[in-house]
């Protein structure tokens, strides 16, 4: 399985962005997927996962009513729409893949995409 993240930019406090990570391999459907963030000098957090059916969605609190996960499967592709951006969300956002189920602990995580900036201004 094949990851890799875009989306990512420097937009101010209040502003939205829309995170696309593009899946390659053979059954990557049946993967849960998440997005984690690291901001430097810190640990890799979790951020929101989806089951592989998408009916599974999991946020962490800090995201809770401002981020949606979402996936199409027809597309391989994991998306997270980021609205009311914080400058505390500034970070690389990394999306994974994990078989079967989705976590809130990256170290579950088998596949990891190469990260995508955010720098949210205030």
């Amino acid at each position: 399985v094949q990851l890799q993240a875009s989306g990512g930019g420097l937009v101010q406090a209040g502003a939205a962005l829309r995170l696309s990570c593009t899946a390659s391999g053979r059954f990557v459907s049946s993967y849960a997927m998440g997005w984690f963030r690291q901001a430097p000098g810190t640990e890799r957090e979790f951020v929101a996962a989806t089951s592989w059916s998408g009916a599974g969605i999991y946020y962490a609190d800090s995201v809770k009513g401002r981020f949606t996960i979402s996936r199409d499967n027809n597309k391989n592709t994991l998306y997270l729409q980021m609205d009311n951006l914080r400058p505390e969300d500034t970070a690389v956002y990394f999306c994974a893949a994990h078989y079967p189920e989705a976590s809130y602990d990256p170290s579950d995580y088998e596949y990891w995409g190469q990260g995508t900036q955010v720098t949210v201004s205030s």
